[in-house]
């Protein structure tokens, strides 16, 4: 999981996330969205392919990527995981903030 973290880290990697969301697309597609070198945008590509969040098919000279949702899925319940707690900690402030309101009336 610290992969999946580490690659939406990068708004580039987000960016292209985000397009593969939509339909498959190959490199020249989605290199075509970014103002960068070609060997630097297909480094990224490498990071989200290497950490399972896209798989990538070539057919001919043509490499393909599409998204693969299982990681950010894994992501997904993690983060819901930690919701919970956090929301309980939120709700327990916001009650002793009221508390010391009422005491200073």
């Amino acid at each position: 999981m610290d992969g999946i973290f580490r690659a939406l880290a990068d708004p580039t990697r987000r960016r292209v996330v985000e397009r593969l969301n939509r339909n498959p697309a190959s490199v020249g597609e989605l290199a075509q969205l970014f103002d960068m070198a070609l060997p630097s945008f297909i480094e990224h590509l490498r990071v989200l392919e290497g950490c399972g969040l896209v798989r990538s098919q070539k057919t001919g000279r043509v490499r393909t990527y599409q998204l693969a949702p299982e990681p950010l899925k894994l992501a997904e319940n993690w983060l819901a995981e930690q919701r919970t707690p956090w929301e309980r900690r939120l709700d327990q402030f916001d009650a002793y903030v009221m508390k010391l309101r009422e005491s200073d009336k």
